[in-house]
């Protein structure tokens, strides 16, 4: 199975993180978004194997007071998991924000519009890096796909916040949990990724499926559909790697 970080930019989320190659199978998935635990919208993620790598979209819909979200985004990689192209199109509170990448030769190219303003900026290219949109659980899984493949480590995530930028990825592994899916019990690993000094609580399955996120920004998480975390003391400290 598969094995972010919300900045703003122009007053629209866009979260961003390393990622890693889908299965060789297409997956999907279908979460909720919550704040506080109520329900403020819903996200899903869809990746499917092409004769040269791999296809995701995510679509992600958040209606709340003082935010009206919407979100497309997709995305190409090569058969070797490296980034070929991303679009993403969003709407917040009725402004149109668009964001592409591409490779182009050692760099990327990364292209922003927002609040009638657009920017080109090309940033260092490295294999273990992919742009992601805030409240995207692709984007979060395919995290997870690349972290068992670098073995936690050479981690890059793209940062669309004013002309754009490139940070490495910290993950930071925690003593495993308990939850249920469907009703089933099913065993939790969880992981903190830290990016520019912010922080996503990751909590996988054991096939290193997104299960839940708890994400920057105050009270939102991201919870996988018919799972359940079952409660525990936040632990002490990280298990050593």
């Amino acid at each position: 199975m598969r094995s972010s970080l919300f900045l703003p930019f122009a007053g629209v989320f866009v979260l961003a993180i390393a990622t890693a190659p889908p299965a060789s199978t297409a997956q999907s998935g279908d979460f909720e978004i919550a704040q506080h635990g109520h329900a403020v919208g819903t996200a899903s993620y869809k990746f499917t194997s092409t004769p040269k790598g791999y296809d995701s979209k995510s679509l992600v819909r958040v209606a709340m007071e003082g935010l009206d979200f919407a979100l497309s985004k997709t995305e190409q990689l090569s058969a070797s998991n490296e980034l070929q192209h991303v679009l993403l199109s969003a709407t917040v509170n009725g402004e149109a924000v668009s964001v592409v990448a591409t490779p182009d030769s050692a760099q990327l190219l990364l292209n922003i519009s927002a609040s009638g303003r657009s920017s080109t900026t090309r940033l260092a290219s490295h294999p273990a890096s992919v742009l992601l949109p805030d409240f995207d659980p692709g984007a979060l899984e395919t995290l997870l796909a690349l972290a068992v493949e670098q073995n936690n480590r050479d981690l890059w995530a793209i940062l669309p916040k004013e002309a754009g930028s490139i940070e490495p990825v910290q993950l930071t592994t925690y003593a495993d949990q308990q939850g249920t899916l469907d009703g089933k019990p099913i065993p939790v690993h969880h992981m903190v990724a830290t990016i520019a000094g912010a922080t996503t609580d990751l909590f996988s399955g054991p096939e290193n499926q997104l299960l839940q996120a708890e994400l920057p920004q105050e009270g939102f998480a991201l919870i996988r559909k018919g799972f359940a975390l079952k409660p525990s003391a936040k632990p002490d400290a990280p298990r050593d790697e």
